[in-house]
Order: C-alpha cells, then sequence, then structure tokens
C-alpha cells in the first residue's frame, strides 16, 4: 500500500469501553480535566500580556481583541472536542491525521506536535528561571550571578517535573491540583484589589486612531500589506492574534484521553469549560490592567507589577511574583505530560523506536520516553536562545489546529457511521471558520518564523523517509490485520 494512502483503520483506536487503545491506566476525571487545562492555559502570561498588547498595539481595545482571540480559540476547541470524543486517544492530532488523511500526513503533524510541546516545555522553563530570579530579587534577596542562579533554577525545575511525570498521572495530578488552586487564589487576588483602583476614564473609548510604524514589516501579514500598523481596528486585530496564543494548549487536554473515565464525553467538556474558564479569567485580569493605568503610560516590562506600585500597593507585586511561578510551573509540567503521551503514541505505531512506548509495571506510565524528553529539554534550555524563537511553538500548534479543523470536515464524508460523543455544531460553516482564523493566526508570524518551520518539517519528512515509512507497523505484512486483532496495543 502506498505511504501517503495507507491509513490507521478507525477500530485500531476505538475500543468496547472507552473508545481508545488502552495501555495506560485511568486516572482523570471531569474535575481534572479542567484543572489540566488551566494549568497550561494559565501561565505567567496572564500578568503581562494585556498590558503588553495594550501600550504597543491595541490600546484599551485590547478587552476586544480578547474577545475575538477567545472565539478564535473556540472554534479550533470544537474541532478537537468532535475528533477526541470519536478517537479519545494519546495521540490527539498525531492519532485523528492517521486515520483521516494518513500516515505520511499523521507523521507531518507529530513532528509538528514535537515542535510545539517539546519546544515550550524548554521555552516556559527558562522565562520561570528568569522570572523566579526577579522574584527572589523583589524579596530584597541579592543575586550576584543571576544568569548561573538561572541556568541551576531551570534545570532543577526540568529534573524534579520530569521525576514528577515519570513517577505516574496521579502523583503528577495532585501536584497539578494543589499548583492550580494557589495560582488561581493569586489571580483572584489581582483581580479583587485591581477592582478597588479601576478608573473608568482610562478605558476611553476602547478605539485609539490607527498609526502606522516606522520599523520594517516583520509578519507575513505586514510583508503583504507592505507596512507595519498598530491601534485602530487593525491593531485591535493583531493584538488578538498575540493573544489567541496565550490560550494554546487546550489541545493538550486531549492527549491525557486514554487515561480518562468515560473518555468520549469526559474530555470535550474537559477542553471547552477549560478555554471558557481561562478565557473569562483573562478578560477579567485585562479589564485590571487597562482599568488601572491609562494604555500610554502602562510599563511594557512589568504592566501589572507597575500599575499596583503606581497606585500604592507594593504588597501585591509578591502576589504576582508568586502567581506567575506558579503559573509556569504547571504549564511545564502539563506540556510534559501533553509531549509524553505523543511520543508514546507514535512509537506505538512504530514511526519512532518503539521501546520508547513501553509502560512500567510500577508506575503504570511511559517512564523511559518522559525521561528522554525531560533530558531533551534540559539540553533545549541549557544550550539553546530558545526565548528568542517562541514562535516556533506557536506555529507548530496551529499547523496541528489547521488539520483537526479539515479532519472534522473530511471525517463526516469518509466515516459518518462513527460514534460521536460531541458533534460541532453548524458544520461544515464551523471547521471552516476555524481553518480561516488559524490561517488569520499563522499569517500574524513573522516570516523568519515560516523560514525555521519549514525547515524543521523538511528534516522530519527525511527523518520519516529513513526510519518512519520502513519501521511503521502498517510496513508490515498483514499489518491491518494485526492492529484490528490486538486492538493496536503495545504489549507490556
Amino acid at each position: 500500500m502506498s505511504t501517503i494512502l495507507r491509513r490507521l483503520p478507525p477500530t485500531a483506536v476505538t475500543g468496547l469501553r472507552t473508545g481508545a487503545r488502552h495501555s495506560l491506566a485511568e486516572v482523570y476525571r471531569p474535575a481534572d480535566l479542567i484543572v489540566l487545562g488551566l494549568g497550561v492555559m494559565i501561565g505567567a502570561g496572564i500578568f503581562s500580556i494585556a498590558g503588553q498588547q495594550a501600550a504597543t498595539t491595541a490600546g484599551p481595545g485590547v478587552i476586544l481583541s480578547f474577545m475575538i482571540a477567545g472565539i478564535a480559540a473556540l472554534l479550533a476547541c470544537l474541532c478537537y472536542a468532535e475528533l477526541s470524543s470519536t478517537m479519545p486517544t494519546s495521540g490527539s492530532a498525531y492519532t485523528f491525521t492517521y486515520v483521516i488523511f494518513g500516515e505520511v500526513w499523521a507523521w507531518i503533524i507529530g513532528w509538528a506536535l514535537i515542535l510545539e510541546l517539546q519546544f515550550a516545555a524548554a521555552v516556559v522553563a527558562r522565562a520561570w528561571g528568569a522570572i523566579t530570579v526577579v522574584a527572589i530579587a523583589n524579596f530584597g534577596v541579592r543575586v550576584p550571578d543571576k544568569e548561573f542562579v538561572q541556568d541551576v533554577l531551570v534545570l532543577a525545575i526540568l529534573v524534579l517535573l520530569t521525576g514528577v511525570v515519570a513517577l505516574g498521572a496521579r502523583v503528577g495530578l495532585r501536584a497539578l491540583w494543589v499548583m492550580v488552586s494557589a495560582k488561581l487564589l493569586a489571580i483572584g487576588a489581582v483581580i479583587v484589589v485591581g477592582l478597588l483602583y479601576l478608573d473608568p476614564a482610562n478605558f476611553g473609548d476602547f478605539h485609539v486612531p490607527p498609526k502606522t510604524l516606522d520599523t520594517a514589516p516583520a509578519t507575513v501579514l505586514e510583508v503583504l500589506v507592505g507596512q507595519s500598523q498598530a491601534f485602530g481596528w487593525f491593531g485591535i486585530f493583531a493584538a488578538a492574534s498575540a493573544i489567541a496564543f496565550a490560550y494554546i494548549g487546550f489541545d493538550v487536554v486531549a492527549t491525557s484521553a486514554e487515561e480518562t473515565v468515560n473518555a468520549p464525553k469526559a474530555i470535550p467538556k474537559g477542553m471547552i469549560r477549560s478555554l471558557v474558564l481561562a478565557t473569562v479569567i483573562y478578560l477579567a485580569v485585562a479589564l485590571v490592567m487597562v482599568g488601572m493605568v491609562s494604555y500610554t503610560k502602562i510599563s511594557v516590562d512589568a504592566p501589572l507589577a507597575s500599575a499596583f506600585r503606581a497606585v500604592g500597593v507594593d504588597w501585591m507585586v509578591h502576589v504576582i511574583d508568586a502567581g506567575a511561578v506558579l503559573g509556569l510551573t504547571t504549564v511545564i509540567l502539563v506540556l510534559m505530560v501533553g509531549q509524553t503521551r505523543v511520543l508514546f503514541s507514535m512509537a506505538r505505531d512504530g514511526l519512532i523506536p518503539r521501546g520508547l512506548a513501553r509502560v512500567s509495571r510500577r508506575y503504570h506510565s511511559p517512564t523511559r520516553v518522559t525521561l528522554v524528553i525531560g533530558f531533551v529539554a534540559i539540553v533545549v534550555a541549557e544550550f539553546v536562545p530558545v526565548l528568542t524563537m517562541q514562535e516556533l511553538v506557536v506555529i507548530g500548534t496551529l499547523f496541528a489546529f489547521a488539520f483537526v479543523a479539515a479532519g472534522v470536515i473530511v471525517m463526516r464524508r469518509r466515516m459518518p457511521h462513527l460514534q460521536r460523543g460531541f458533534r460541532v455544531p453548524f458544520s461544515p460553516l464551523l471547521p471552516a471558520l476555524s481553518l480561516l482564523a488559524t490561517f488569520w493566526l499563522m499569517v500574524n508570524l513573522r516570516v523568519l518564523t515560516w523560514v525555521w518551520f519549514t525547515l524543521w518539517m523538511a528534516f522530519g519528512l527525511f527523518v520519516y523517509l529513513v526510519y518512519g515509512r520502513r519501521k511503521s507497523v502498517l510496513a508490515r505484512p498483514h499489518a491491518p490485520e494485526r492492529v484490528l486483532s490486538t486492538g493496536g496495543r503495545h504489549r507490556r
């Protein structure tokens, strides 16, 4: 069978009880999935992104930007919800693509997810180290060699969280509940205290006259338009593109499907509810940020902290620091869990070494692949200037979003008989709108990001041709029969 045409049979990723290829213990319940989503979607950016975008791009209209970004994210989330309810598997978008479009496309999406999750863990760990150093300094502790201390902190947090993930989902889940609860308390304090210092005059009419910037066009859209702009409606939509990246992460919830009780129903609810809650929380913080300080006076480096200092509530700086450190810790943890499950699925299908799909009998977790992921994250975070390449995480995610939206449309036509725990309303209209929204976000990325992404995908295709194409489970004689007879399980 042609590599491009061969597809994983739908029955290979469905089962009698929950619709998944089970090799992992069921751990997550509906409330856990919401915590998982909030753990990855709400990081340190919640304390900065509203102020930064208001000051540089959208003005008070940044509140509208958050609404627009939330709608775009929800469209993608609905598409994920349908496919996850039909094929609740650890592979998420990778496995959806394998069944709907074929093996080579599945590999491409899997390779994009590796870029998203593995690189994101390193990026966030590096940011965690920098923010932790600042938090220590804000408590009056002198840090003699900040760069060295940051390197040590990054190493420590990645080693610690790799160990937590390797010990199994139950250990990670307990830790996540504690940290997310503490993080939400810090955010709640920011909102409640900030509301006491709102000045309605700072909101204006939400619209600032557009302004042409002197900087050279950097994004694909700016190159097409021929100039860089800020504020006005162009700025509001441009800010929405940047803000939408804060919502990215709900897709990681889908990777927990094989470990979720009643996954076809629970996964869609968990993703949608966590995204809606995250959107409401981001909007509340944005209202506080814009209402406390005029957008013309916002400090881009530390928006909320400087705003609270300006109104004389200096102690809130420590609350923000604690929330930021906890926020990034949960993001790293959930990203590592998601990456582990994606690579576990790819290994189970033979596209990467199958030994990585081995599940520990003691911890009921893919410990081996977790250790590999942790090691790579440490190397990348310590030796690669990851903070200058954050957009690579975004483009990998959006690439997967596009395939998932298209997958809903194609699967409705090719496989209408498959049982779905959730259906996207008004299909194919909403999936098509999700594709358009994803395209809009992608053209707002820098041209340089597109170049690096193209090189990464070209290298990935080379790896597939050299290894994955030959080692795939479907490349073996009578592969479809074998996959069907074993339910696609990797036997422990």
